[in-house]
């Protein structure tokens, strides 16, 4: 295949985008890890292609409470004041999430939900379209159904829902 091929161009915008989901649901911190879920997802890669995704992804591995894990060095959410502020608005705000299709819906108390979307929205998060605020709900539209199931995980961890 030559560099041009636009087969293999797709191939890489795929598994890239594929990374960066992967390293949203998944606490990844060994390329080997990451090699293996991409092997799961049906892409049969080599360690230096990972090595090269990372690169170009410009991925880092960052500290968490569970340990160190791949993230986007781009995410504004490793701003430990912004994420304070987004962790405290948000578990104080929101009620409940649930999603349908594209859509994630965020339940708030009354009057809440501009401040818990208005600190979603300033983390910018990966594949959401744009979002819509009322008194009590605001609507997240991600860009598929498996990224609003993604966001909807990880904003109901933020509250602590089960």
């Amino acid at each position: 295949m030559g560099r041009n091929n636009p087969a293999e161009a797709k191939g890489k915008t795929e598994r890239q985008q594929t990374i960066l989901r992967l390293i949203q649901e998944h606490p990844i911190s060994r390329q080997e890890v990451l090699l293996e879920h991409l092997r799961q997802e049906g892409f049969e890669v080599t360690q230096a292609t990972i090595s090269r995704d990372i690169r170009e992804l410009c991925l880092v591995k960052a500290a968490t409470a569970d340990g160190y894990r791949y993230v986007s060095s781009h995410n504004e959410s490793l701003n430990p004041k912004m994420q304070g502020r987004f962790e405290t608005i948000f578990r104080e705000s929101v009620l409940g999430v649930d999603f349908a299709g594209h859509v994630v819906l965020v339940k708030c108390y009354s009057g809440m939900a501009n401040a818990a979307c208005e600190v979603f929205d300033a983390l910018k998060w990966k594949n959401v379209v744009g979002t819509l605020s009322g008194d009590d709900t605001f609507l997240i539209v991600a860009r598929s159904e498996r990224d609003a199931k993604t966001i909807c995980s990880e904003l109901t961890r933020h509250i602590g829902q089960k």
